[in-house]
Formats: structure tokens, C-alpha cells, sequence
């Protein structure tokens, strides 16, 4: 409706703080949340209440008495696996919008080129933006593209594989939504290489810019760059960053 905001764009557009006198109320409560963003994400006019979220994503503060362990946690996101949920060093669940269908081609295309040459080079896997890892700093988090070298892989069970994985991918990517905050992002780039990332890309298809990060060194902003070499991290690999955003403007 002309003037008014979208339904449900009032309730989840700011920062709210799960209250409750115990663990099982506090769970209800973040149970009400979720199911009004469920709600909000379905509706017809999703992208204009989105443009009003300042800044994104949703963050959801839980009471003390709501807290949850790592096991806890795991089968919250199970719950609620119609939502892209993170966690927060210090414990806040981050509820990330729906990706459009720009953003779902540019990662569609990008796991296309990592996974062929993560075939080709065989030295370790590659994880798609549904996989969780927990950081050495308890945050949970899920990067767009990640791949980890097998021999730290090798120390993980059958049982372990079905959880998230405790380590930080030696290599992270970030693909740029029109409803991510930058800010957000470069923090995001920053604790992953804090908490043990080797390299890490932030791809902005809004500037065309590719943010860098490397081990001891600032990260480094390309401006229209044309191929981004993964070396030595990434041995042998370069992703020709105009055949990303083509793909992502339906080319």
C-alpha cells in the first residue's frame, strides 16, 4: 500500500532483544520472532520493506537465560532451516535476508569455477554457503564460498561432518548483496582472518570492487579488476571477476 510500510517491516527492522524470566520462555519468544520474519520474507512486498532495514542484517540479542551451547545451537539452525542464521562471537544470532536472483546467480557461478578446479586440484574441499564453521572466538559462521585443505580435514569424524566444523576455512568468500551492509562485511572479512583464514575475498558486484585479505597484510581494494589470482593459497587458480558480474546482471 502507497505510503505505508510493508507488513511485518515495523517489527524487524531494528535491533530486538529476546527477553524472558527462563530459558524456556526466552525460546518461545525467538520461536515468535523467527515466525514474523518467516512471514515478512514471504510477502509480495519483501524488497521494499528490505530497503528500509538500517542497517542490515536482523540481530537478535538473546537474554542470558536463553543462551545456547554449541549442540543447542546446531539444532536451532535445523529448526529453522528456512532462515540464514549466524552467530556472533559474543552470542547474537544474525538473520540474514533471502538472497535475490542476482546474488543466487553470481553464487551459482562462482562455486561452478571453484569446484571445477577444486576437482582438478584435489588438495581439499570446497563448501557452499550452507556449511557452518565455529571460530576460535565461538562465532558460527557460514561464508558464501570456502575451501579447506584435507589434511586439517583429516582429524574429523563421519559424526563430526554432520555438525558444524570447529576451524576457519583456510580460504573465504564473501559475494555482496544489495541488502548487505559493507561495514558488516569488511568486520565479517576481518574475524575470519583474525580467527585463522589464509586469504579471503570480499566481491562487491554494487562498486565492482574485490577486497583482498591476506596473512600480515592490510586488506587491499581493487577497483574493476579483471582476474584475481588465488596464489598461493589457492595454487593455480584465477576467477575472471567480468564473467561474475555479467553472470549476475543475467548475461
Amino acid at each position: 500500500m502507497e505510503g505505508s510500510s510493508a507488513p511485518g517491516a515495523d517489527k524487524i527492522k531494528r535491533e530486538l532483544i529476546v527477553r524472558g524470566d527462563s530459558k524456556e520462555q526466552a525460546l518461545a519468544d525467538l520461536a515468535r520472532i523467527l515466525a514474523s520474519v518467516a512471514e515478512f520474507c514471504d510477502c509480495g512486498t519483501m524488497k521494499a520493506a528490505l530497503e528500509e532495514f538500517d542497517p542490515p542484517p536482523l540481530v537478535v540479542h538473546p537474554s542470558r537465560a536463553m543462551k545456547m551451547g554449541e549442540a543447542d545451537f546446531f539444532e536451532f539452525c535445523q529448526i529453522n532451516n528456512g532462515l540464514r542464521i549466524e552467530r556472533t562471537a559474543e552470542g547474537s544470532l544474525i538473520i540474514m535476508a533471502p538472497e535475490g536472483a542476482s546474488t543466487g546467480l553470481g553464487n551459482s557461478e562462482l562455486h561452478y569455477y571453484f569446484a571445477n578446479w577444486a576437482k582438478q586440484d584435489g588438495s581439499g574441499r570446497l563448501f557452499g554457503p550452507t556449511a557452518g564453521f565455529i571460530l576460535a572466538n565461538k562465532a558460527m559462521r557460514a561464508p558464501d564460498i570456502s575451501w579447506v585443505q584435507k589434511a586439517r580435514l583429516a582429524r574429523f569424524s563421519r559424526k563430526d561432518f554432520k555438525k558444524f566444523l570447529s576451524l576457519c576455512p583456510d580460504f573465504v568468500l564473501e559475494l555482496r548483496s544489495e541488502s548487505d551492509s559493507l561495514s558488516a562485511l569488511k568486520e565479517k572479512m576481518e574475524e575470519y582472518m583474525a580467527n585463522g583464514a589464509r586469504l579471503g575475498w570480499l566481491l562487491d558486484p554494487i562498486r565492482k570492487q574485490a577486497h583482498v585479505y591476506r596473512l600480515e597484510k592490510g586488506p587491499e581494494v581493487l577497483n574493476h579488476p579483471g582476474k584475481l589470482s588465488g596464489e598461493p593459497v589457492l595454487k593455480g587458480f584465477v576467477l575472471d571477476l567480468p564473467k561474475i558480474w555479467a553472470a549476475m546482471e543475467g548475461h
